[in-house]
């Protein structure tokens, strides 16, 4: 038996051991904060279930790294630049955040990567989708996780285009993000030989959509575009659906659509549309099993922006334990040179330029017939590999490439 003396060294070698290794974490504490809409247009995407994504990601990891407790805290952005901007940078000061996770709504992305340049923090976007976050609005601590207007565009414009949808319209949120997705598609568009006949900008967010439908209507295109997402997206094509539009010949293209809205509108509705996403529960045992556990705690499936915030904390997090410190250069370093491969990004990788590129699916909502339980909604069509959805590092236009 060993002596007191000897269990005494030993315990107080361990505990010199935890000091270290927490003195090498800033304040002795990794402090995660999620910034997300709780309340709003996105709040079913993302909200609540962004916050217990990411708690699980911490709860997986043991609750500590690099021998220092981990935390989390949140707030609803409201879909606000300012109270973004302004919550991140009181976060940074007064109670040393690290990271700012999530971020849904292009406008407060953009705003807090301007607060996590000024105070060196990173950045985890897993909501927001505009391609400029990895191009002229990047930063070098800033990742994008998810999805992008790109990659929307390659899978979702490109598919219906070549399904004969040559001639588009586009219903266009008007902020950075709705912007950016009409852009992006634009292109696809045209680049196969399509034509785009016009648009119309929406407010952000809106409830009545019956003018700005039937202004797309009357264009005669064959393919009214919905540059917009969550419950703008929902609202549009319940609008579409009492004037008939899909009854006249054209069609809808959700162009950023989630399993949330889906769910909202129903099969009757919602059967047939073609849309583009990151992330699909019922894709393989892996992510089945994750989504098992997040229904658990949530009672919904989740979407890719709740897997996305799971990938990247994580993915933060193993940076962390493998540099001993959360240093923000030290980390960003490290997360990447080092690969993601995880349920939601099996042999992801992190550019230089802070996009995560992994693989995309074209997905198509089922008949109501043809969908055998709650939450059962997609076939996936067709997997886009990452590079194709998101283009060579050539293309980006990132300063800090």
């Amino acid at each position: 038996m060993k002596s007191l003396k000897a269990l005494s060294l030993g315990v107080s070698t361990a505990a010199l051991l935890a000091s270290a290794a927490s003195a090498e974490v800033s304040d002795g504490v990794v402090k995660i904060g999620i910034l997300t809409d709780m309340s709003g247009t996105y709040s079913d995407l993302a909200g609540q279930g962004a916050v217990t994504a990411a708690q699980m990601a911490i709860d997986d990891f043991g609750g500590e790294v690099a021998g220092a407790p981990i935390e989390l805290v949140s707030a609803d952005h409201q879909n606000k630049a300012d109270i973004a901007a302004n919550t991140a940078r009181q976060w940074g000061d007064d109670e040393q955040v690290d990271v700012f996770g999530e971020l849904v709504t292009t406008s407060t992305a953009l705003a807090v990567f301007e607060i996590a340049k000024q105070q060196n923090k990173i950045a985890l976007v897993t909501g927001a989708a505009s391609s400029p976050l990895t191009n002229d609005a990047c930063i070098p601590t800033g990742f994008h996780w998810a999805y992008n207007t790109r990659a929307l565009a390659v899978g979702t414009g490109s598919a219906v285009v070549a399904e004969g949808g040559d001639s588009w319209y586009f219903l266009t949120a008007d902020y950075a993000f709705g912007e950016s997705l009409q852009n992006d598609v634009a292109a696809v568009v045209e680049a196969e030989g399509g034509t785009v006949l016009g648009s119309i900008k929406h407010p952000f967010p809106a409830t009545d959509f019956s003018s700005f439908v039937l202004q797309a209507q009357a264009s005669g295109a064959k393919v009214i575009g919905l540059a917009n997402a969550g419950a703008d997206t929902t609202n549009a094509i319940r609008a579409a659906n009492e004037f008939g539009v899909i009854a006249s010949g054209q069609s809808i293209a959700a162009l950023l659509m989630f399993i949330t809205d889906v769910n909202a509108l129903g099969l009757d509705i919602a059967q047939g549309i073609q849309l583009t996403t990151g992330f699909y529960w019922d894709y393989n045992d892996d992510t089945r099993a994750w989504s098992a556990k997040y229904e658990e705690k949530m009672g919904s499936k989740p979407t890719m922006v709740h897997a996305g915030i799971y990938s990247a904390v994580s993915h933060y997090l193993k940076a962390v334990e493998e540099t001993g410190t959360d240093d923000t250069d030290t980390v960003a370093a490290k997360m990447k040179e080092t690969p993601v491969n995880d349920f939601f990004a099996p042999n992801g990788v992190l550019r230089s330029d802070g996009r995560m590129v992994h693989d995309m699916y074209l997905a198509q909502v089922k008949a109501p017939g043809d969908s055998e339980g709650p939450w059962d909604y997609y076939d996936i069509v067709r997997v886009i590999p990452g590079e194709e959805a998101y283009g060579p590092l050539e293309e980006s236009t990132c300063p800090t490439k």
